[in-house]
């Protein structure tokens, strides 16, 4: 009964990451090829928080919210045209970022430090199958897709690991005091 309890609210606090996800993508700074949005924010914090599995979870969540047509990828965009298109990579790349974000800290310690290793991988990640989409999509060379891809998020992509980093662990760490997480997520003690 306690892990029915247990799994039921992991699942709820997924989609409440879907949708938290869904309202950091509507924050953004247009630029020519790929917008800087707040969703790969929403992506580290949701893994620092929840972990691999159930990171992973709020992201298929997100993904699938928006592949039925509701409104939640950036700049308010839907359907699965988006995620066949030029910024649909990026979008794909939440998926593994979320759980090899989650699955780092699981595997090491919740701290800061570790949080910020992790959400730095999965900036990566992010940016590399992003970049590889864009690249086959728009049909660039490769020095273009990282020109337009990847190099302009490099430094916004490390401020947004950080926060993701700190209010992720500051966050769990609540969570986990008012009894809404468990600590059994965590492999290894802080």
């Amino acid at each position: 009964m306690q892990q029915g309890r247990s799994r039921l609210r992991m699942l709820i606090l997924s989609g409440m990451f879907a949708a938290i996800t869904a309202v950091l993508a509507q924050i953004e700074i247009p630029l020519p090829l790929v917008p800087i949005s707040g969703q790969t924010l929403a992506v580290g914090l949701t893994a620092t928080i929840l972990g691999s599995r159930f990171g992973m979870v709020a992201m298929l969540c997100y993904i699938a919210l928006g592949a039925v047509g509701l409104p939640v990828f950036a700049e308010a965009k839907s359907g699965v045209h988006v995620l066949l298109g030029p910024t649909g990579g990026y979008i794909f790349g939440f998926i593994i970022a979320a759980y090899i974000t989650g699955y780092i800290l699981e595997r090491t310690k919740f701290n800061l430090t570790m949080a910020l290793v992790a959400n730095i991988v999965g900036m990566v990640i992010t940016l590399a199958i992003g970049a590889t989409q864009l690249k086959f999509v728009l049909g660039l060379s490769w020095p273009e897709a990282m020109a337009g891809g990847v190099y302009p998020f490099i430094v916004v992509g490390l401020i947004k690991a950080f926060l993701a980093s700190w209010i992720g662990i500051k966050v769990r760490n609540r969570l986990i005091q008012a009894n809404l997480l468990e600590n059994k997520i965590q492999k290894a003690a802080v």
